[in-house]
Parts: C-alpha cells; structure tokens; sequence
C-alpha cells in the first residue's frame, strides 16, 4: 500500500508538499479573515482578492506548461517556491505592522498566483519521474493523503491561530513553508528527463546554457542525468501547438475540463466566499470556518486511503458517480444548517475530493505521452480555473440579490447536473485504466532509507 514511499525521490517530495500544504491552508483561513476584517466584512473584496491569485494561475498556466517540460521541472517547483515564499512574507510583515490595505493584498496574491502557475504543471510532470510505474497509482493517493492531511491540520491550525495570534502571524508562518519545500525539492536526485521528447527546434543560448548548467551537475542534479533535450526543442507556439492538440484530441479530457470550469463557477466560488461569511456571522467565526475545512480534510483523507488500492475498470464513470457525494454540503448551506451538520457533510465531500483527484491524475498519466504531461496538465489546469476569478468576484454581488441560501441553492443543482454529465457521456464512460508507461525516461530507483518524507478544489 505505502511502496512508493519507498522510493527516495518521491519521499522528499511528498514530506515538502505535506508542509507546504499545511501552510496554504493556515493562509485559507487567515486571508479570509484578515480581508474581512480590512474591508468591514465585504464579501465582494475577500473575492477580488482571492481572485487576484487565480487570474494569473489562470492566464500563464499554459506558459508554465511549457517551461516545465523544457526545463528541469525540479527547478522550475523550487524557484515557484521561493517567489511564493518572499509573496507570503510581505503579505505577513504588512498584516502585522497594520499596514495592509486590500490593494496591497491584490498585487501580493497576483504575484503568487504567477508562480504557481508555473509550479502545478511541473509538479504534475515531474510526479511519474519520482516514482516506479506500478508505484504510480500509490503515489498520486499519497500526494491526495498530503492535500487532506494539510488541509486537515492546516485549517484546524488556521483556526486556532487566527484567534490566538492574528492573521500576520498565521500567514508569516506559511511563507516559511515554501521555503521548507524548496529545500525538499533541493534534495531530489536521480531525476531523468524524457529521452522521448518530441519537440522541434532549439531554445535560445541562454536558455540552453541554463538547462546544460542544471543537468550537468553544477546546479545539484545527479551528473548522470541526461540533458533535456533541449537541443531539439522547438518554438515557444510550436511546444504549446502540440500540447494543444494532445489535449483536444481527446473528448473525454476537454469535456470534464469544461464541466470543471463550470464547477468553480457555480459551486466553489460561492463557497470560499460565502463560507468564511457566514461562519463569521453565523457559526462562531474563524474557528468554526477552520472546523468544517479540517472535516473536508478528514474525508480526503478517508478517501486518498481508498485511493491506495481502488483501481476501477472505468475511473471517469466512477468519478461522476462519486461527485454526488459532494451534493449534502451545499444543500446544508442553503437549507441554513447549522455547523454539527455542515462538519458531516464537509467530511463526504472531503472523501469525493480525493478520489476523483486520485483517479483523474491516474488517468492523465496513464494516457498522455510524459514528454507533453506538462503541457496537456496546463490546459487542464487553465480550462478547469478559467471561470474560478470570475465566480469569486461576482460571488458577492449575486449573494446581494438572491442571498446566501439562493446561492447555495444553484450551487447544489449544479453539482447533480455536474454529476449526471459525467455519468451519461459515452467517451467518459469509455475511458478504461491500463498500466501507465513512465518507466523508459526514468530507470528503477534503488530503495534508500536516508531520507523521510499532494489539486485543489
């Protein structure tokens, strides 16, 4: 069940994310609040700010898709790290010298929503580089188990610390986490570029003097390591041309991506804004906020478990299936529920979560070609966040008009609607696991034990 943890490389990434991810879900909390509190509880605020951060996740995922599978993906996560780590800091020190204002706030969270643009795709390219083939399924329900237990312990946290020391201090100790991946990521070795790599052309001077420097050794990878044929790289448009046409290629992928945007609309935006809203008007605040994000991450937990083994014929079909398990949280919101009840519900979510990304990983790696993961990661990335800055801004105003229990209401009828969609198409009924093929860019890891040890809905 814990093979992959086995493995050196996939140990260090999975125990810097554990930590990382914590932090971001402290901030989850924390920003919230500190938003609320700056602009007198304005939920249209908390959602440009929060927008601020995905509209540049958004708008240079492709870029970052790119990158990743030009240059070492390693470097690209540890540079993304510490941008975010210097964006997490300021952010904090202004927070705690109250000096902080809501545009402050916006430029800091667009800057951070760059570099993780540029950090998913190469993590999702770099996963099945860390990891033996038949570890592969394992080691996407262990990164599932890191998001549930940072989001599980980060929220608790988030709660606690919001009410015992302030939002500054919660944030500042998030940015500290990033830097604990970066050096996580540092440590990563043996890590083979995909010899198969089919792009055209050649990269600039200076960017093929980077990519020697990092490959050869001077830069801390492994010297055996092979160059990232780069040689024979093409341009910028001709990379991102073939991305695109792995991606439209296949119906099933852009039809669940589309439906994924339209997720974020409807369903999650009204979520993170109008959660943290009435757990501050309603339910007791911060803590009770932390409460029902901590019981998502119990249920993601419970599910990533079952990630470890579940190998369904069908996962998409599954996936449908197991996204109605998602309906109770949002139906409780609207119906007014108190929050014994939304802590049920949050948890059966948190369970649906894991799964579907556990099994929607799985089945990205199983049928993308890895030399263009990155690249077809980032349209699914970008596709499925398109609408997500939007949902948060307009989130506020919509609440205006029909109210919080209106709003929640669309919310759950979208969320069967999501579900029967999945379900009923025949190209995702279609879509069958079978053994992925990572292992001819990357030899068998030996098994080292000099070392310990997570996509967001």
């Amino acid at each position: 069940m814990f093979g992959a943890l086995r493995e050196r490389d996939f140990r260090l990434l999975f125990t810097g994310q554990t930590f990382s991810l914590i932090g971001s879900s402290i901030t989850t909390v924390a920003l919230a609040f500190a938003v609320l509190e700056i602009s007198h509880n304005s939920p249209t605020d908390l959602g440009i700010v929060v927008a601020a951060g995905l509209v540049p996740l958004v708008a240079f995922l492709l870029i970052g898709g790119v990158w990743a599978d030009r240059l070492p993906r390693q470097w690209v996560m540890m540079i993304s790290d510490v941008v975010r780590f210097a964006c997490q800091a300021v952010m904090a020190w202004l927070l705690l010298t109250h000096r902080a204002t809501i545009v402050e706030l916006v430029a800091l969270q667009f800057v951070r929503g760059t570099a993780e643009a540029f950090f998913r795709p190469a993590q999702t390219g770099l996963v099945p580089h860390t990891v033996s083939p038949d570890h592969l399924q394992q080691a996407n329900a262990l990164r599932g188990l890191t998001e549930s237990l940072g989001m599980t312990l980060g929220a608790a946290m988030g709660g606690v610390l919001v009410a015992a020391i302030g939002t500054g201090w919660a944030i500042g100790i998030d940015s500290l986490t990033y830097l604990i991946s970066a050096c996580f990521l540092w440590g990563l070795r043996g890590l083979v570029v995909p010899a198969t790599h089919t792009l055209s052309g050649s990269l600039s001077a200076a960017e093929s003097g980077l990519t020697a420097g990092l490959t050869d050794g001077s830069f801390g990878l492994s010297v055996g390591a092979p160059v990232n044929a780069t040689a024979a790289s093409g341009s910028f448009l001709a990379d991102l041309r073939d991305g695109w046409q792995e991606f439209r290629s296949r119906t099933w992928l852009w039809v669940v991506v589309c439906e994924a945007a339209l997720f974020h609309l409807l369903i999650i935006a009204p979520l993170m804004v109008l959660g943290p809203l009435v757990a501050r008007h309603s339910l007791g605040g911060a803590a009770a906020w932390g409460a029902i994000l901590a019981a998502h991450g119990v249920g993601q937990v419970l599910g990533g478990v079952s990630g470890l083994r579940l190998r369904p014929a069908r996962p998409l079909l599954l996936c449908g299936w197991l996204t109605l398990l998602e309906v109770p949280l949002f139906a409780f919101f609207a119906l007014g529920y108190g929050t014994t009840a939304l802590i049920p519900a949050a948890a059966l979510c948190g369970i649906s979560a894991a799964l579907v990304n556990v099994l929607w990983e799985t089945t990205l790696q199983e049928q993308i070609p890895p030399e263009a993961l990155s690249r077809v990661s980032a349209f699914d990335y970008m596709g499925s966040l398109a609408f997500f800055p939007l949902g948060m801004v307009i989130a506020g105003p919509i609440e205006a008009v029909i109210g919080v229990a209106g709003s929640f209401t669309v919310a759950t009828v979208a969320t069967v609607a999501s579900a029967v969609l999945q379900i009923s198409l025949p190209d995702i009924r279609r879509v069958h696991c079978r053994v992925s093929a990572p292992s001819a860019e990357r030899p068998a890891q030996p098994v080292s034990d000099d070392a310990v040890l997570l996509r967001d809905s």
